[in-house]
């Protein structure tokens, strides 16, 4: 027998249509800004299978706005979002395209910035108001954002995750699940833990030598 949730039966608190095209878009979107920070100016939204061809009639447009404006799925503004953003002088553009073999819900977002390169985060919207990121940048990851995450991009030495784990483990922050990728001698580890992730942590991990990039993002509403 199925284990369900109460997302699974009752659907996430939304403005819009459709769970999976408009809340899970915000949810998207949201930690997808989470993850690249501020200061970009526009963000270019590439729709695989069921978005491309629906994103209009769903709302999954405004949704993935919103959330790259860091509302959540529940937030009345979202069907503004459009006008926000351009207040803020934040562009946008919509293309539908084929990002391969991926689930149908899946968007590429790419945000643009004035001094630096892009920056793209891939996911899905998988049912119900649920998510998977699967690409930060062209680093395979997997993870809901349903549980507080670490994303760290380090120098794969020996002992950087011993460390990291003790640092953790210090902080009274329990490990619910760890994955670990490389390419050549940079890894990056993404860490889902049962509680919430604090400033004090992440910026005591950021002061391993090894430490390219960390970032802590904690649940989003749904």
């Amino acid at each position: 027998m199925k284990d369900y949730g109460v997302f699974d039966i009752l659907g996430p608190v939304m403005i819009g249509p459709s769970s999976s095209h408009t809340a899970g878009a915000a949810r998207l979107g949201k930690i997808a800004k989470d993850i690249v920070g501020t200061e970009f100016h526009k963000v270019v939204f590439y729709l695989h299978g069921s978005f491309g061809k629906t994103f209009e009639g769903h709302g999954t447009d405004k949704a993935l706005v919103a959330g790259i404006l860091g509302m959540d799925p529940s937030d009345e503004e979202l069907r503004d979002s459009f006008e926000i953003a351009k207040s803020k002088g934040i562009d946008f553009e919509f293309i539908e395209a084929d990002l391969g073999y991926q689930h149908p819900n899946t968007v590429k977002i790419v945000f643009k910035f004035e001094d630096k390169e892009d920056i793209y985060i891939i996911g899905s919207s998988i049912g119900g108001g649920s998510i998977l990121i699967t690409d930060i940048n062209g680093n395979k990851v997997e993870f809901s954002g349903d549980y507080p995450t670490i994303i760290i991009k380090y120098i794969d030495q020996k002992g950087v995750i011993s460390r990291i784990s003790s640092i953790l483990s210090t902080s009274e922050i329990n490990i619910a699940t760890m994955k670990v990728t490389r390419e050549n001698d940079i890894a990056t580890m993404v860490v889902e833990t049962d509680s919430d992730i604090n400033k004090k942590v992440v910026d005591e991990i950021d002061q391993l030598n090894e430490i390219i990039y960390i970032k802590g993002i904690n649940p989003i509403k749904r």
